[in-house]
């Protein structure tokens, strides 16, 4: 996968010098990739939905104790909220100090205004697709599990098979045992094509990133240089300050380790930009390399790549100071704790949906008086900081997972 991804990078940046040079022929040529692209990440997605109900089924029922299963809930969210309070926290603090490194000229706002790739009814419209507030807790409740499914909506459905686990959690030993050990069968069994897909791994990225970096090419880049390199610094500062020290520390795990173990499924959030399709690297990371309970592996790694968003919400308190910045505009204490909240709120409602960590900064953006044009900055040259962020998403999944199981492990009743 790591060969796969620097001839992507490779091929994208030769490429993009030589259109600059005014022969793009070989950008058209990397554009036709794009199909391989998608092709091995609707390999990825197909299997998706049916390893997480088996096996988030399995792991709820096999526990056959409704306070356990309590208990699972709270510890985990708690563990994902509290994390990503902390990366707001440190967003605001780092972009503070590296962004006014790199003030924005007028020109240069300008070539950024004419790299944005949406206009504001793409932003409306994308903005709408987001539930917040009281729509977002009724559509937690799928009135028809199967067109929640069929859509592509993975927290809904984790809900109904967390429903549907309790209930067979309840049910006498022998039933529930033939219940889980079909569950149990059918996870192998995706698991399996999951293998098969990953030997396509090395193509599939560089076929998903040689196309976008022919696209943007440098230019992209250094107008972006140091928004990137706040947000990167950030990330880097939220991993080794928050990330490894609690895997370390309360899962147990040496930090070399860890890395280790969660490369891949670093590697493969930081190509597709999608933590759902991340979800049968990380199972197949947990189960094996990190020796992780399963039953904990298979609850919090689902409900972490639905709700988990600790990378997202400091890409997002530093995309706030730095469109202020931009515009120009003073950003205070007052401005910055409205901002945060509304962050926090946002990372929570993170959806399926074209650059939907910055489309939900809306919220952030009318509770503080930031122009909404500069969403459609963001969102045309948001590429690389998606990928920043959702590889630090997969490391947040795989840390809570491994924290949450060594605590279970250490008694029910300990913290």
């Amino acid at each position: 996968m790591g060969v796969g991804l620097g001839a992507g990078l490779v091929l994208g940046l030769a490429a993009a010098g030589l259109a600059d040079a005014g022969y793009p022929a070989l950008v058209k040529a990397a554009q036709l990739l794009r199909p391989i692209g998608t092709l091995f990440l609707n390999l990825l997605q197909m299997v998706v939905i049916p390893l997480v109900a088996t096996a988030l089924f399995a792991g709820i029922a096999k526990l056959g104790n409704l306070r356990t299963v309590g208990r699972l809930v709270v510890r985990t969210l708690s563990f994902f909220w509290g994390t990503a309070l902390a990366a707001i926290l440190i967003g605001f603090v780092v972009g503070s100090v590296i962004l006014p490194i790199g003030r924005i000229k007028p020109e240069e706002q300008a070539a950024l205004r004419s790299a944005a790739v949406a206009d504001s009814s793409f932003i409306q419209k994308a903005a709408e697709d987001i539930p917040t507030g009281a729509r977002f807790i009724v559509e937690l409740i799928p009135a028809n599990p199967v067109r929640a499914a069929v859509e592509g909506n993975l927290l809904p459905v984790i809900v109904f098979v967390t429903f549907l686990a309790v209930a067979a959690a309840g049910l006498p030993e022998e039933k529930r045992t033939a219940l889980t050990d079909l569950a149990d069968v059918a996870t192998a069994v995706f698991i399996r094509i999951v293998n098969w897909v990953l030997l396509l791994a090395p193509i599939g990225i560089f076929a998903l990133v040689a196309p976008i970096v022919a696209q943007f090419g440098w230019g992209l880049f250094k107008a972006m240089l140091v928004f990137v390199l706040a947000v990167g610094v950030g990330l880097a500062i939220f991993i080794a300050a928050v990330y490894l020290p609690a895997a370390a520390l309360l899962g147990r795990i040496p930090p070399a380790r860890f890395l280790q173990a969660a490369f891949p499924s670093w590697l493969m959030g930081f190509s597709t930009t999608s933590s759902i399709a991340t979800l049968p690297t990380m199972l197949e990371a947990a189960q094996g390399d990190l020796k992780l309970s399963p039953t904990i592996a298979s609850f919090a790694l689902p409900l972490g790549a639905s709700i988990n968003r600790g990378g997202s919400a400091l890409f997002q308190a530093v995309a706030v100071l730095f469109v202020a910045q931009l515009y120009g505009i003073p950003y205070g204490f007052g401005e910055a704790f409205q901002a945060g909240a509304a962050v926090f709120l946002a990372s929570l409602t993170v959806a399926s949906v074209p650059a939907a960590s910055v489309v939900s900064l809306l919220p952030a953006f009318a509770t503080t008086g930031l122009p909404i044009s500069g969403i459609s900055i963001l969102i045309g040259l948001d590429r690389i900081p998606d990928m920043l962020r959702t590889s630090t998403n997969v490391l947040g999944h795989l840390t809570g997972a491994s924290v949450i199981s060594a605590i279970e492990e250490a008694g029910p009743g300990k913290s």
